[in-house]
């Protein structure tokens, strides 16, 4: 089984679909409170996994130098319908080509051309290779969104936290990233856990800081910008979480 994304896997996906030339790896890491490191990390597993497959610019052709998208609605034969739309993609024009699972109409092929003799042109290729041609369209606009539930979580407590998971039994994984005036900050973990500012059934299992994952101790200080790991059996409170935040 592929292995599933977390929320950070999420969020990273989601700003790229938001604008990927625009958005740099310190820009998510800000909106999703992990390091800059850890964003780059993810970025390459993703590509990796051929999750992310690519990056493409969104170009207004007709603003560019009046040329016209036109979207061909086809009917391909089921059985062959990868190797028939492997074929059209080779067209020139053609700069997008979508197989769908449905029987008829079940190829979708997004053209350019310099006029509507071009567009011509191109479905007469396209029906040359034995496609059906059901229905055209010139197309007018174009948008792209993110897809909104890889996006923020509107709740406040989901606003610090980087990734949550509830295990069987009540027990709790949360990562959050430790605010600069949190009241964590500059303390031993001892010293934290003393006086209680993390509660005992807490425990730091890990830190993050400068792209480097440190094996925490009791003499170990939180400092501001530290992803946090934190483990509990009986659920993490949200005393413990506030402990990480700005103080108000």
């Amino acid at each position: 089984m592929d292995e599933q994304l977390d929320t950070i896997d999420q969020r990273v996906i989601y700003e790229l679909m938001a604008d990927a030339r625009n958005t740099s790896a310190p820009q998510i890491a800000e909106a999703v409170d992990v390091s800059a490191a850890t964003i780059r990390n993810r970025i390459a597993r993703l590509e990796e996994r051929d999750v992310i497959t690519g990056y493409h610019a969104t170009v207004d052709f007709e603003a560019a130098d009046g040329r016209l998208t036109n979207l061909y609605l086809c009917n391909a034969p089921v059985a062959e319908r990868e190797s028939y739309a492997s074929k059209v993609r080779a067209i020139p024009g053609v700069v997008n080509v979508r197989e769908l699972m449905t029987g008829r109409r079940n190829l979708h092929v997004l053209a350019v051309g310099e006029s509507i003799d071009d567009l011509r042109r191109i479905a007469r290729a396209i029906s040359s290779l034995g496609i059906e041609i059901e229905d055209e369209d010139l197309v007018q606009t174009e948008s792209v969104h993110p897809y909104s539930p890889y996006g923020p979580e509107p709740e406040e407590r989901r606003k610090t936290l980087s990734d949550f998971t509830s295990l069987a039994g009540g027990s709790e994984i949360v990562e959050v990233t430790a605010g600069g005036e949190a009241p964590i900050v500059g303390r031993q973990l001892s010293q934290a856990s003393r006086r209680g500012i993390v509660d005992d059934d807490t425990l730091v299992i890990a830190i993050e800081r400068d792209g480097k994952v440190l094996t925490p101790h009791g003499e170990t200080r939180i400092e501001a910008g530290d992803l946090v790991t934190l483990f509990s059996r009986g659920g993490i409170s949200d005393e413990t979480i506030a402990a990480f935040r700005n103080r108000d």
